[in-house]
């Protein structure tokens, strides 16, 4: 839109979140790092691809990026085009203990209704749980559940799949049923608002791993309390 605050909020939220972080470069058609002195107003100003355009830090030790796009597909069935935003974190002490402040900065800032924060390892099974025309296996990897493809969602505030971390606007919260205080305590024990009245919900005290039989069971019954999640069931 016009005017639009949200991508500085965006940027602004996810330079607080994280210590010591400046998003002040971009890059060239050749991956040249390109400093951006008057980086806000760049911001503010550059809609390419009807967003805002690719930010990242200069540490080549610590990668962050920032970026978001257009996606024609809607959310959910008949929905209008949406917009993502994307980051990457370095997968070290420091960049996992900023993980949950960053998702919620980048989420809050975008009035989003809802996000993750997955581990690479993890966004390859998700992708697996999608089923596609011709697909014969049997089921996900690591007993995963289907997830439908957002043409099939109810509604725009359904997530799509579960993350490590994973925002939920009051929105999304309201249709998935949480928090119900009967059901959720271990995931209330990991969970926080957000000040517009969303949560950052956290499955395991680490970052999700597969092959941990700990962290598949926390997934697997998280997916088992939210079957709305991925349009399993109607909200």
């Amino acid at each position: 839109m016009r005017n639009d605050g949200r991508p500085l909020a965006i940027v602004h939220g996810m330079e607080r979140a994280i210590p010591g972080l400046r998003l002040g470069w971009t890059t060239s058609e050749k991956d040249d790092l390109i400093p951006l002195p008057h980086r806000d107003e760049w911001v503010a100003t550059d809609r390419t691809d009807n967003g805002f355009p690719f930010l990242c830090n200069d540490d080549d030790h610590r990668v962050v990026t920032l970026t978001g796009w257009e996606n024609a597909t809607g959310l959910a069935a008949g929905g209008p085009p949406h917009f993502e935003v994307h980051a990457t974190l370095p997968h070290d002490v420091a960049g996992i203990a900023a993980a949950a402040d960053a998702l919620e900065a980048a989420a809050e800032g975008a009035r989003a209704f809802w996000g993750h924060v997955l581990p690479s390892s993890v966004a390859d099974a998700v992708a697996q749980q999608y089923h596609h025309l011709g697909d014969e296996r049997p089921v996900p990897p690591h007993g995963l559940p289907w997830l439908k493809h957002s043409r099939d969602i109810s509604a725009p505030e359904i997530p799509h799949y579960l993350g490590w971390l994973n925002y939920w606007s009051a929105a999304t919260a309201r249709a998935l049923g949480f928090p119900a205080p009967a059901c959720d305590a271990e995931l209330l024990a990991r969970a926080r608002r957000t000040p517009s009245g969303g949560w950052v919900v956290q499955l395991t005290d680490a970052p999700l791993e597969l092959d941990n039989p700990a962290h598949l069971d926390a997934l697997l019954r998280a997916y088992e309390r939210f079957p709305e999640i991925g349009g399993r069931s109607a909200p």
